[in-house]
């Protein structure tokens, strides 16, 4: 070595020492990757468990690759937002309750800012986790703001949500031109807004509940997002839709990709959701608990809907767009409000549904508040969309299907629908059924003039107890072995429980595999 190369090591070695001396003994002791924050800290605090700070954003501001913020049990008035990274390398930089305490974050005395404004805002980060948090009482009836509970947008990947709790965001603005038109709230909201997209995103674990939202969603993906999995949530208690996927609102800068797409929406519970009585809706009941409103190559498998006003609905709202290339499968859908299962744009000059497969989904008394709309609704612009292997126990309004619109191509079917099994306990002479905007007065006169449903049948699928939510299929239901065997691809690996999908070569009808 060089004698200027000796020197100029030697000067480091002492840069070293003296930058140690110079560190106090609780930040030389903080543990690697830790920082902390509490109710009584100070964010003159060097962030260790003795010395936390106090705000999380100061938190945020010091959080390097890989570090931990741990955000002690408490109530905190603060708002956060995240804008550094983690990456592949460091990892990710984490935002957590302290490991058996509950952080609050309480916006009840916060007014939301003029525009959008969020309790926990993510924006063009990466490598982020925010978990185990409860975020709340973030509050506005002013039209002009937009109050969310976590917002992510920008762009940006691997960004986790987990095991959250989000309630109480509300916009409870009275006022509205024509339904949906009213102000907007969000429990949590993922925007990709740039040529870049959010993407490797998880959302999973988190509570939504008890929120007015106006003309907004619950739990929301819109424009540049893909590679999602929004997964073991519950949605619940909100005045709007529960959960949508949604493409083609001007979100992202190119249209190409302003839609939401290829994602998995699976294992959720989804329940009380009704737009009846929110003042952006009045007295409409229009709100899904599951919504692809544009997106593209989504699978929505395993969830659980009930008394929400439709059930799951794949369609588009933007005319000369549609909602594609769609699974719905092995799903459990029932008393929702109007139409378990809604595919089609709701009016001529919306969006339509293209190339959706509903298979293997139970769906029990749904159209419960007698809309008209049955158990599965077809309403306008659907090209090549499947419907099979479904169990469609029809409720009170007597009606199976409701079909509003006839082909668009007539080379091209609406809907196949086949290997289903019916049930109404008034008898098949008494069902209403319609199918490419005709009515049928009977099952037999549907199946013959339509060529829809010929391996169908009607009988009781003899669910063990549907009055205490038992839709498990007994030994001598119908419905065993009798659905059509279509691709591993199609009905997807597991039933509603997680057990294989078919048995022997067959498979049943319905969600559950006996």
């Amino acid at each position: 070595m060089s004698s200027d190369s000796k020197l100029f090591a030697a000067s480091i070695a002492a840069l070293l020492i003296l930058l140690g001396a110079a560190l106090t003994p609780a930040q030389q002791t903080r543990t690697a990757g830790s920082f902390y924050v509490a109710t009584n800290g100070n964010d003159a605090n060097p962030g260790t468990m003795n010395k936390p700070f106090r705000t999380i954003q100061h938190a945020a501001a010091e959080a390097k690759p890989g570090d931990t913020v741990n955000v002690e049990g408490g109530i905190y008035c603060q708002r956060i937002t995240i804008t550094k990274s983690g990456n592949a390398s460091e990892g990710y930089i984490t935002f957590r309750s302290q490991p058996g305490e509950k952080a609050i974050l309480d916006g009840s005395c916060l007014t939301p800012a003029i525009g959008n404004s969020a309790m926990i805002a993510i924006h063009d980060a990466s490598y982020i986790k925010v978990e185990g948090l409860e975020v709340r009482n973030y509050k506005t009836a002013d039209r002009s703001r937009v109050p969310f509970g976590i917002r992510i947008y920008g762009h940006g990947s691997h960004l986790e949500l987990l095991h959250n709790n989000v309630h109480h965001i509300e916009q409870t603005y009275p006022e509205r031109r024509e339904p949906g038109s009213g102000a907007n709230g969000f429990g949590i909201a993922v925007y990709g807004t740039d040529k870049s997209p959010i993407t490797d995103l998880v959302i999973a674990g988190n509570e939504v509940y008890d929120l007015q939202t106006g003309s907004s969603e619950s739990l929301v993906l819109n424009g540049n997002v893909t590679h999602f999995r929004v997964t073991r949530n519950r949605v619940h208690n909100n005045n709007n839709i529960g959960i949508d996927i949604i493409g083609f609102e001007h979100t992202a800068p190119n249209p190409e990709i302003d839609r939401a797409r290829d994602g998995v929406v699976s294992g959720n519970t989804v329940y009380n959701i009704t737009s009846k009585g929110n003042p952006a809706y009045r007295e409409d009941a229009d709100s899904d608990g599951i919504y692809v409103d544009g997106g593209t190559r989504v699978v929505i498998e395993r969830n659980i809907v009930h008394n929400v006003d439709f059930g799951i609905e794949t369609a588009s709202e933007h005319y000369a767009h549609n909602s594609s290339h769609i699974l719905v499968r092995n799903n459990l859908i029932y008393f929702c409000h109007t139409a378990g299962i809604t595919i089609g744009g709701y009016g001529l000059k919306r969006g339509g549904t293209h190339d959706v497969t509903i298979v293997n989904n139970t769906l029990y008394q749904d159209d419960a508040w007698h809309t008209g709309t049955g158990e599965f609704q077809m309403q306008y612009h659907m090209r090549n969309n499947i419907f099979k292997n479904n169990i469609v126990y029809i409720g009170k309004s007597g009606r199976a299907q409701r079909s509003l619109s006839g082909r668009m191509d007539p080379a091209t079917p609406t809907v196949t629908l086949d290997h289903n099994l019916y049930y109404y306990s008034g008898g098949p002479n008494a069902v209403k059924w319609s199918y490419d905007g005709k009515e049928y007065a009977s099952f037999q006169a549907y199946v013959k003039a339509t060529g829809q449903d010929g391996n169908s049948d009607f009988a009781d699928p003899r669910f063990i107890d549907p009055a205490k939510g038992d839709f498990h299929l007994k030994e001598d239901s119908p419905a065993v072995g009798k659905g059509a065997n279509l691709e591993p691809s199609m009905v997807g690996e597991k039933d509603l429980d997680g057990h294989p999908r078919t048995k022997n070569g067959q498979i049943d009808i319905g969600c559950y595999e006996k």
